[in-house]
Parts: structure tokens; C-alpha cells; sequence
């Protein structure tokens, strides 16, 4: 997922695709403990969407605060 598709979601969607994500990142690290992770890549591009999900919620909450102060 892009970060412009991440853009367009509101934050309560942005919070469950989060979820998500984190759920499939402990299920991917349990498989590599296992020896039973084949796809190697996906932990790294798991954790890459976690890092770009939450950069985008907090760029929006820095957004609202500005607007509050304003």
C-alpha cells in the first residue's frame, strides 16, 4: 500500500489497517521461529507499512493540533 492510498483513509480506517498489520507482523515472526516463514520479504514490507501508517496518523494529528492552536 502506497502512502497516497494510506492518505485518503480516514483515521479510524488508517487504525484498523494498523491493527492489522501489527497482527500480521507477530503471526510472521512466529513463523520464522518456527521455520515455517517461506516469503522472507514480507516482514520487511510489513514493517515498512507499520512505519507508513503511522507516520501518516501522526502527521494528521499534528495537523488537527495546528489547527487548534490557530
Amino acid at each position: 500500500m502506497k502512502a497516497s492510498e494510506i492518505r485518503v483513509l480516514s483515521i479510524e480506517e488508517i487504525g484498523a489497517r494498523l491493527e492489522e498489520a501489527r497482527e500480521e507482523l507477530m503471526n510472521l515472526r512466529f513463523q520464522q521461529a518456527t521455520g515455517e516463514l517461506v516469503d522472507t520479504s514480507r516482514l520487511h514490507y510489513t514493517k515498512r507499512l507499520i512505519a507508513r501508517l503511522l507516520t501518516i496518523l501522526q502527521e494528521r494529528e499534528q495537523a488537527e493540533a495546528m489547527e487548534g492552536e490557530a
